[in-house]
């Protein structure tokens, strides 16, 4: 007699980032971002685009999933919500009023709601999981460890900003927390309000800035802003905040000690800004070395899994790996609210159905290549309707051919197999370049991803040689952590040129790889592995074959303010508005000098897809 699989549907929504996952007997199916989908960043409608493909990946219906759980308990929040509100009366009944009407229609009725976005379709009940739990379990039952501590740090989390749990086998425990309204995260997005970008999506802007600046206010931070304890808790002072009562995340007090008011959006980046960013990335290594030597300690667990929002600082991140405080590390590669979508349909089918976690030998989150994938038919008709010229790439020639192109120093836009989940393009919605080009960082910011001109761009390495190229051990194969440049790479900075300060510092190559070493000769690495990454991996091996470099530079495949590409289409028009060289879609290719300019197909093509 076959027993039916369990199939469990995990939700994040109306908050940030909202996405559908779906698991099957445990094993993670399809997960997706809704603004994927929708092609609004950071969608936080119901992600209905993501359940559609993740119920079509599995080839089942709603009235085939045995639970529907959702990443947060509203009703804790709401809570939250109407402490802190009462508690910052009258001052906060401005906040209130502008929150209260999303509640009313939506929030309160979460039931209702899914199910309306659902068409009823869905016969179950729907169960709600604690946002922490969410996190914790997106990064525990995925994990290659039978048991672990677990830590998840965010901005909050209906009461918690930071837990401290155990996982073994199929059982998490979360058993430490640190309550609003003290939270590393907001305290992260505080300075990136302050410092003129915007909250939950310029954090890494902040970190990206930070190694052309000088840390000269961590004094200031730690003496008066935060309070951090020997084992990682904090405390920090409210009087500095706006965020519990107001409509900002500062407040007067903020300005005056830091000496003056918040950089205006778009404007001119200064020394204070830039010390400001490396003052706060001391704060959060430090926060998160404290927090993990007591997790070590309290837990007595060799290994670790970090999730959260928090737990994409790579810098941070790159900092714990280098302490050698734990044996083994696993961080989610959606480690903010989109993956809390996945661990709770982990957490449902583990927990709530009693479901058996099976032993593994390495991490079951295939490589975050969980969205959709899309066929030759799919792409000839994007292509035909797009009205540009084609090529096809023989197979025996596919990746010496690409070769040859990074060589020639052009830009390449990849689709290729199933999309990414998580915030990361890893290969197959990327934007590659060869990391050898001195101009290469200049041209994709400005003339590709048209941002800020101080962000640097990642490498995408040979596992096999990571360790040759860069200061760290092991395998990155979500671009988690940052590493410094091998010395043996570097160029040293000529003495005529050691004055120069801020954004001047990008006009000197830093090592034989400049495209992706920034300021400080530090790199956020991911590596390449034939399982994990095949395409990647073929690539870089050819790569090396030819040039002796195993190293290229990898970005997401968008262009600034809009989502990751998902489908052939969404990639033929930001190859068509932007200075990229050439567009790879599978074994087709586009090749910017082989369009004609001012067809009238083209023309109306771009129209129907306008960047305004």
């Amino acid at each position: 007699m076959s027993v039916m699989p369990k199939l469990v549907l995990g939700l994040s929504a109306y908050y940030h980032d909202s996405a559908a996952a779906l698991v099957r007997d445990g094993e993670i199916v399809a997960a997706a971002q809704e603004e994927r989908f929708s092609r609004v960043k950071h969608d936080r409608r119901f992600p209905i685009h993501a359940v559609r493909y993740c119920l079509e990946e599995a080839g089942a219906s709603l009235k085939d999933l045995d639970a529907v759980v959702y990443y947060d308990k509203p009703l804790l929040t709401f809570d939250r919500l109407l402490e802190t509100y009462i508690a910052y009366a009258p001052r906060g009944f401005t906040s209130f009023r502008a929150a209260v009407p999303a509640w009313i229609k939506e929030k309160l009725h979460l039931p209702r709601e899914m199910d309306e976005a659902l068409g009823g379709e869905y016969p179950g009940k729907f169960s709600f999981c604690l946002h922490h739990l969410s996190h914790a379990a997106s990064a525990f039952y995925p994990s290659p460890f039978e048991r672990a501590a677990i830590l998840t740090i965010d901005g909050v989390g209906e009461w918690s900003t930071t837990t401290l749990g155990v996982g073994h086998g199929a059982k998490i425990e979360l058993r430490k927390e640190i309550r609003f309204p003290h939270s590393l995260g907001l305290l992260y997005s505080a300075f990136t309000y302050y410092l003129g970008f915007k909250v939950n999506s310029g954090e890494y802007k902040v970190m990206g800035l930070a190694p052309y600046g000088e840390p000269r206010f961590y004094d200031r931070i730690v003496n008066d802003i935060i309070d951090i304890r020997e084992d990682g808790s904090f405390w920090m002072d409210m009087k500095y905040f706006d965020y519990c009562g107001g409509l900002t995340m500062t407040s007067p007090a903020f300005d005056e000690l830091f000496g003056g008011p918040a950089r205006p959006p778009e404007s001119k980046l200064g020394r204070r800004e830039m010390d400001l960013a490396a003052s706060l990335q001391k704060v959060v290594n430090e926060v998160l070395l404290r927090l993990a030597r007591h997790a070590r300690k309290e837990t007595g667990e060799k290994n670790l899994c970090l999730a959260g929002g928090v737990a994409l600082n790579c810098v941070a991140n790159g900092e714990l790996l280098r302490e050698k405080i734990f044996d083994g590390l696993f961080i989610q590669p959606a480690a903010g609210d989109a993956g809390g979508a996945l661990g709770s349909a982990l957490f449902g089918y583990h927990a709530l159905l009693d479901g058996p976690r099976p032993a593994r030998t390495g991490d079951a989150m295939k490589g975050a290549l969980l969205g959709p994938a899309f066929g030759r038919d799919e792409i000839l008709k994007d292509v035909a309707a797009a009205g540009v010229r084609r090529r096809e790439i023989p197979k025996d020639r596919y990746y010496d051919q690409l070769c040859e192109w990074l060589e020639q120093g052009k830009v390449i836009g990849v689709l290729n197999g199933r999309m990414e989940f998580g915030p990361r393009a890893l290969g197959s919605r990327s934007i590659i370049g060869d990391a050898r080009s001195v101009e290469m960082q200049s041209k994709m910011n400005l003339k590709i991803k048209f941002r800020e001109s101080f962000r640097p761009f990642a490498p995408a390495v040979l596992a096999a040689d990571v360790s040759e190229w860069f200061d760290m051990e092991g395998e990155s194969p979500y671009m988690l952590l940052v590493a410094p440049v091998r010395e043996k790479h570097r160029k040293a900075v000529p003495a005529d040129k050691a004055h120069l300060e801020g954004i001047d510092k990008l006009k000197l190559p830093r090592s034989s790889v400049p495209a992706i070493t920034h300021v400080d000769y530090s790199a956020r690495v991911q590596t390449a592995a034939e399982k994990s990454s095949p395409f990647f991996y073929h690539l870089l091996e050819r790569s090396k074959a030819r040039t002796g470099c195993p190293v290229i530079v990898n970005t997401s495949f968008n262009v600034r303010g809009e989502p990751i590409v998902c489908r052939p289409s969404e990639a033929i028009r930001c190859f068509l508005n932007t200075d990229m060289d050439v567009l790879v879609l599978e074994d087709v290719a586009l090749l910017k000098e082989e369009q004609a300019e001012g067809s009238a197909d083209r023309e109306k093509y771009l129209q129907q897809f306008s960047l305004d």
